[in-house]
């Protein structure tokens, strides 16, 4: 059998990565973060990726890859629309967390689009002409920041770890986020 290029990269990578493992650790189970991002129109049929990672210390609990169901019209949507992919998953952590007896105090959500978190945090309020064509499903996150089950923070790009799930990295960049993501000593 003959491997392609990709198939051998792959290959080639867990070969030598074999050693890796995932470990998680918590000391304090009153804390949940996570990042979520998305990459705009980047399938061949202009769909959205979203990439996100939840965290109750360190080391990823959850992790999500996954095309968008819909095409966005800008990168601010794409956000949105990720953001509300991901919280879905992120709330019923929290649910359960809180069913085996321990209390979260905040569950805070890292996002790199300030307007996609202006939108999160003020649905239509926040709507200007390129966004108000967005419909209502995508603001159940506005009534969860509201109820303060959910906080949402601006995250700088460079420190963005739901990008490892959206795009290609190399080199430093990918190694900084799989040890994140991992919580691995290389």
């Amino acid at each position: 059998m003959r491997m392609t290029g990709p198939l051998r990269r792959v290959l080639k990578y867990l070969h030598g990565t074999v050693y890796l493992s995932l470990t998680l650790d918590t000391s304090n189970l009153t804390f949940m973060h996570g990042w979520v991002d998305a990459s705009f129109a980047v399938h061949l049929d202009y769909r959205s990726h979203t990439g996100a990672v939840l965290s109750l210390g360190k080391g990823g609990v959850i992790s999500v890859s996954r095309k968008q169901r819909l095409n966005t019209k800008s990168s601010t949507e794409a956000e949105v629309v990720g953001v509300d992919d991901a919280s879905s998953q992120i709330l019923w952590t929290n649910y359960f967390i809180k069913a085996q007896g321990y209390q979260i105090s905040e569950t805070l959500v890292y996002q790199d689009n300030q307007s996609a978190i202006l939108l999160e945090k003020n649905g239509k309020q926040s709507s200007g002409k390129r966004t108000r064509h967005m419909n209502i499903q995508y603001f159940f996150i506005t009534d969860r920041i509201k109820r303060g089950e959910m906080t949402m923070k601006y995250c700088p790009a460079s420190e963005m770890i739901g990008d490892h799930f959206t795009k290609p990295f190399q080199g430093v960049l990918f190694r900084r986020f799989r040890t994140i993501i991992m919580n691995v000593d290389e």
